[in-house]
Parts: C-alpha cells; structure tokens; sequence
C-alpha cells in the first residue's frame, strides 16, 4: 500500500513539473503568455474609431479597466495620460475600457463629459456589458494590462502604485520587443 501511494505521488509530482506552465517561481514562461482578448461587445468608442487587438499587431497596447467616478481610477489617470503623451510616437497604443459600476456609468453622454473633463486623449471603450472585462477574466477598477507587439498580455497590475515598473515594462516593450513577465505582474 505504502509502495502505491508513493508511486503514485511521484508521479503526480512528474506530471506537474513537465506541465506547460511548469517553472521554478511558479509564473508562466514568456512564451506561454496569453494572447490579448479581442475588443468584444463594446457599446460606443470614444477618441478612436473601433480598434482591434489583430489590427495593433507590432504595437504595444496598455489596456485600463477604468470607470469616471472610481477614485482609485482618477489617481491612476494621470499616469496613463502622461504614458499615451510620451510613449504614442514610439508605438504604445492605450486604451481605456470604461465598465461601468453604477448604472448611470453607462450614459454615454457622462462617459463622454468625463473623457472631456478628465483631459483623456486616448481611445476609450464603453463596455456597459462587461463582454471585455470578462474576457480579461478581470475583477478590478482599475486594471491594467500590457500587450506586447505580438498580442500577447505580459503584464497586469491591479489597483494604484508601481507605476515606475509598469513604465520600465512600457519602455522595455517599445525597446526590445517582447518582454518577459514579470513574477508579481504576470498573468
């Protein structure tokens, strides 16, 4: 019984270590990152035609889950604003998907007056029915994740702070192409 159980612990241990996602801090490797969700069920664009995550091949796409009256999400604003401003020549393309938490989130002429108020220059996407947030499988305000020149999401992070790494994994991505994930920003 003993020789059984120990067997079949070993090979539970083999199995898990040769899966594909297998690796020695427990992340996904680089190249088993998660191709970017399609732009899916959005309601209304706002600053932009109707963008698609095929069409931005070669670009690198900051990807926000915001909504206008979130606080954590105005604090995070500026930051976004400042990244579309330095970073867009060099080939980032940032684009806030607005998903509403109240219902009047969803009026399309608030969402527009914010975008105003706010100073956004950037693409926005009104996704009232959460079709791109569920995609993403997010759960957040605000949300952000990056996709590098080959649609893959290489990085996420959830909630204000850390934007000097989120901006050195921008510039890295601009600059060498792919990147790696990071441990704590990796899908």
């Amino acid at each position: 019984m003993f020789k059984q159980m120990l067997s079949t612990l070993g090979l539970c241990v083999l199995v898990g270590a040769c899966t594909p996602y297998a690796s020695a801090n427990g992340n996904p490797p680089a190249n088993a990152a998660k191709l970017a969700p399609e732009f899916t069920g959005i309601n209304h664009w706002i600053n932009s035609e109707p963008l698609q995550m095929d069409a931005l091949r070669g670009k690198v796409v900051l990807v926000e889950f915001w909504t206008y009256s979130c606080i954590n999400c105005i604090h995070v604003m500026p930051y976004l604003k400042q990244w579309h401003e330095r970073y867009h020549d060099q080939g980032l393309v940032v684009v806030g998907v607005h998903t509403p938490e109240y219902g009047y989130e969803k009026i399309t002429s608030n969402v527009e007056s914010a975008v105003q108020r706010f100073g956004i220059k950037y693409a926005v996407a009104q996704d009232n029915a959460y079709a791109t947030w569920n995609a993403y499988d997010n759960q957040y305000w605000p949300a952000l994740y990056l996709v590098d020149r080959s649609g893959h999401v290489v990085y996420r992070h959830f909630g204000e702070g850390d934007y000097d790494r989120t901006e050195a994994t921008i510039h890295q991505l601009l600059g060498d192409g792919d990147a790696k994930p990071s441990p704590a920003g990796a899908p």
